[in-house]
């Protein structure tokens, strides 16, 4: 099974890539978030993409759904899990990022999740019903202070699952705790670098 591919860009259409990667062409089908941040490679450029690879009896050709991040994949998998959602209307719903799409489904918002493209209010019901309480680690994405880069963001979520698997931290404050961090201090390369940062904070906050 093909989890990741990295290779040279031949073709892009407008939900569609082809990627060359070593002599063999794979096309891959992109949610609109991760056309839109591919928008300015062109042919020739270099790609890399967390694939999602679905094959079925129904289905015997093999379909690739690329992702930028580990998250957005770990997220559209949940999402698949919804009835009625299957791999490529979940592709096309994912008109919004992930982060703003945990936060409409943890506040119960169907107005908000019914501007996804294909998605009307049962469905939207169905997707708050089977999802709620089970998106903290996507949430931090949706934190409005925190405009930092991809790799800080990976590093947030390692941060923010040993804060309230291990540590006991509430989410919410887990998160707040990560987003102060990172607002302090936006060049953090490690998890030892954000949990100094985040600890740091919270000692000054008691002084």
């Amino acid at each position: 099974m093909i989890g990741y591919i990295e290779g040279k860009l031949l073709e892009k259409e407008n939900e569609r890539l082809l990627v060359l990667a070593n002599q063999v062409g794979y096309e891959i089908l992109l949610p609109a978030i991760v056309m839109a941040s591919l928008h300015d490679k062109d042919v020739g450029d270099e790609v890399a993409l967390y694939i999602y690879y679905q094959q079925t009896e129904r289905q015997p050709k093999p379909v690739l759904i690329g992702f930028n991040r580990k998250l957005e994949k770990d997220f559209f998998q949940l999402f698949i899990s919804v009835a009625a959602i299957g791999p490529l209307k979940a592709a096309k719903a994912m008109t919004l990022p992930v982060g703003e799409i945990a936060r409409a489904i943890e506040a119960r918002d169907a107005a908000a999740l019914k501007q996804l493209e294909g998605i009307g209010s049962r469905t939207a019901q169905k997707i708050i019903a089977t999802l709620e309480g089970k998106l903290d680690q996507f949430l931090l994405a949706a934190e409005p202070v925190r405009k930092v880069p991809a790799q800080a963001e990976d590093i947030a979520q390692q941060v923010l699952e040993v804060m309230t698997n291990q540590l006991g931290h509430r989410p919410a404050d887990a998160r707040q705790m990560i987003a102060e961090a990172l607002q302090r201090k936006e060049r953090i390369s490690t998890a030892e670098e954000l949990f100094d940062e985040v600890y740091r904070g919270e000692t000054s906050h008691d002084q």
